[in-house]
C-alpha cells in the first residue's frame, strides 16, 4: 500500500479531518437570538354534581315522622381561574319540595345536606357549611385562602325529615349546586 500524498484514500481521509476540525471550531458570523412566547389564561370555576342520585332511601310510614339519610353521589368545584392570593369561592345548594305523584309535598325546610369529607388539591382553607334548610341557596362549602388553583370534592348525604302520617309513595326533588 502506497504511503504518498498522493493516494485517494488518504486524500480523502486528511479531506474528511479537516473538515470535521472546521465545522467544530466554526463559529457563526453573527448570532440572532429570537425571543419566543406563550400565554397561559386563566381558565373558568366551575361545580359539577351527579344528574341523577337515584334512591336516597326507604322507609315506614309513622304517626311520629322519620328521616331518611341517603348519599347524593360526588360533587367536586374545579377552580383554574389563577385567582389572587387569598381569593375564594362559596359552592350553595338549593332543593325543591320533595313532591310524590299525589299528595301533600315534604318542604324544602325539611331537607338538610351534610358534606362529609372534603377531598381536597391544591392550596385553601375548605369549610363545610352543613346547611339545615335548602329552602333558599345555602353555603355547603366555602373555600378561602387560595393561593393558585383548586379542587375540592365531597359526597354530601342528604337528610330529609318526612314528617308523620305522610302518604306512601315515591317522592322526588330536585337538587341544584352552584359556584360563586
Amino acid at each position: 500500500m502506497s504511503t504518498h500524498p498522493s493516494d485517494p484514500i488518504r486524500r480523502c481521509l486528511t479531506a474528511s479531518i479537516a473538515a470535521v476540525f472546521a465545522l467544530g471550531v466554526a463559529l457563526p458570523a453573527g448570532a440572532n437570538p429570537t425571543t419566543a412566547t406563550v400565554e397561559v389564561t386563566g381558565g373558568s370555576l366551575s361545580i359539577s354534581a351527579p344528574v341523577d342520585a337515584g334512591s336516597l332511601g326507604t322507609t315506614a310510614n309513622t304517626v311520629q315522622g322519620t328521616t331518611i339519610n341517603g348519599q347524593l353521589g360526588a360533587v367536586q368545584v374545579d377552580d383554574a381561574r389563577n385567582a389572587a392570593a387569598g381569593s375564594g369561592w362559596v359552592a350553595s345548594v338549593i332543593s325543591t319540595a320533595f313532591t310524590p305523584s299525589a299528595g301533600p309535598t315534604i318542604a324544602a325546610s325539611a331537607v338538610g345536606y351534610t358534606v362529609n369529607d372534603i377531598v381536597q388539591v391544591g392550596t385553601a382553607t375548605y369549610t363545610a357549611n352543613d346547611p339545615a334548610d335548602l329552602t333558599a341557596a345555602s353555603p355547603a362549602v366555602t373555600a378561602t385562602g387560595i393561593t393558585g388553583d383548586n379542587s375540592a370534592a365531597w359526597s354530601p348525604t342528604i337528610n330529609v325529615a318526612v314528617p308523620g302520617g305522610m302518604a306512601a309513595g315515591v317522592y322526588s326533588a330536585t337538587i341544584t349546586h352552584s359556584v360563586l
